[in-house]
């Protein structure tokens, strides 16, 4: 038995591999579900699913007293309001640097999240996350989990943003490991994963009996685009934001 998913036009500006930078705003279309990170932070929102995993991560290497949410999503009012209040405080090139324009920010997705040591004075725009202790933990788990460190040093030329070691940003698995492996950014991913078009070469993934395939279907002129997967397989769709979507397959072994 086969299953035909349907894909429309608003489906390119969703999901947890949407591309959000200078270049490539948030849709006005995108939704999301929103909770709250956690009981003692009910005000920083995230994504549902982002939220469920930070929450294992954190259970996972013990940190949640030592670590702590310090921005999660922001509304459009938001970033523009913090946007300009680093202008007047920090000048224009830290705010290049550190601050993404209103429309263009992933906080606004509620994907990402902003961590830093827990403390007496956190920095909203730039929270201590060394790199090492408990911090460098959760990096390292975080990757398993689906997180990836967004604004990594080396980057800046294709991010546009400085490095930013608090800043975290859910892409799922096993796209982060993905990434880590290979040193890509999300830019670099999204067009990686242009090479393995739906029913052409496809991007294999072996995680112990477990085989994921990720490929990308490539927005056409059509109002709705389909792609059919066996029934019995667990997938996920996302859009890329930019000009189609990429699709993943768990796949057992001996499949």
């Amino acid at each position: 038995m086969m299953n035909t998913i349907t894909l429309t036009e608003k489906d390119i500006h969703t999901g947890p591999l949407v591309l959000v930078n200078a270049d490539h705003p948030v849709d006005a279309s995108y939704e999301t579900k929103l909770v709250s990170v956690e009981s003692d932070y009910a005000d920083i929102f995230l994504n549902q699913k982002a939220a469920t995993v930070l929450a294992n991560i954190f259970q996972t290497i013990d940190s949640e007293d030592f670590i702590v949410p310090v921005s999660g999503y922001r509304q459009q009012e938001e970033q523009k309001q913090i946007y300009e209040d680093s202008l007047k405080e920090n000048g224009s090139e830290f705010t290049d640097k550190y601050v993404s324009l209103p429309g263009h920010s992933e906080h606004q997705t509620g994907l990402a999240i902003d961590l830093g040591l827990n403390k007496n004075d956190i920095d909203f725009i730039c929270p201590d996350f060394p790199y090492e202790g408990v911090c460098q933990r959760f990096r390292r788990e975080a990757v398993k989990y689906g997180f990836i460190e967004r604004y990594p040093e080396g980057k800046e030329n294709i991010t546009k943003i400085a490095p930013e070691p608090w800043h975290f940003r859910y892409v799922g698995f096993p796209h982060s490991e993905v990434m880590r492996d290979k040193n890509l950014a999300l830019e670099e991913y999204v067009d990686y994963i242009r090479g393995f078009v739906y029913r052409k070469k496809h991007l294999r993934i072996q995680k112990g009996t477990q085989e994921m395939e990720v490929f990308y279907i490539p927005a056409g002129d059509e109002e709705e685009m389909t792609v059919t997967l066996p029934e019995y397989l667990a997938y996920q769709i996302s859009g890329n934001n930019v000009d189609g979507f990429i699709v993943t397959v768990w796949r057992r072994q001996h499949e």
